[in-house]
């Protein structure tokens, strides 16, 4: 059982799983903001965790063979980011198109975009941009969702056949296919199009319901 401050925090760390990346403002609820933070300083210093940058730390995955950390997944650093100021955020076309296996190259720096305020963060040999979006400009449903609509945008309508299609569907678990579908609704005619391509068994099952 957790004793203190610090032994709470990487108790839920350890929960979490490695590869997380967390804020104080995570820890809230296990003591005050002070105490977490000299909490989180500590386990720096102990090597349990990695600090990123101001208020981001990380509980890193590990090459078991050469017994070194890894570096954190880049949706993590954002969804810490904005967290930090209580907004939302899903990867750029480019971005999205990288997570989803459709292109091999990766930005050299990622954008990501948001209703909160735009900002940048160098973690290690890359700049995350965090860039401040109308919410009208910002893809509506899941966060999946989102994700594919903006890659497909990214491509666009022309670049889009088979092989694109292959690929996001197995790229998504069945039920982030029928999530995708009901979220088609929210984008437009042509992505949608493509969406009912993608879902195309869960379509036919739910006809068979």
């Amino acid at each position: 059982m957790a004793t203190t401050v610090q032994d709470a925090i990487l108790d839920r760390m350890r929960q979490q799983g490695r590869g997380k990346v967390f804020i104080p403002k995570d820890f809230l609820d296990l003591g005050s903001r002070d105490a977490a933070d000299q909490s989180l300083s500590r386990l720096v210093r102990s090597g349990d965790i990695l600090r990123l940058g101001r208020g981001l730390y990380h509980y890193p995955q590990m090459n078991q063979r050469l017994g070194i950390p890894l570096g954190p997944d880049l949706d993590e650093i954002a969804d810490a980011l904005a967290r930090q100021t209580g907004s939302g955020v899903i990867p750029s076309g480019a971005v999205a198109a990288n997570r989803l296996g459709l292109s091999t190259q990766v930005p050299a720096k990622p954008v990501y975009l948001s209703d909160g305020r735009t900002r940048q963060i160098k973690i290690g040999n890359t700049t995350i941009q965090i860039r401040h979006a109308a919410p009208r400009e910002l893809p509506v449903g899941s966060r999946t969702s989102a994700m594919v609509f903006q890659a497909l945008r990214h491509l666009g309508q022309a670049a889009v056949d088979d092989k694109v299609i292959g690929q996001i569907r197995r790229a998504l678990s069945p039920d982030q296919r029928r999530g995708l579908l009901q979220d088609a609704r929210y984008t437009t005619d042509w992505i949608a199009a493509i969406v009912r391509q993608i879902a195309q068994d869960e379509m036919e099952v739910a006809g068979h319901g």
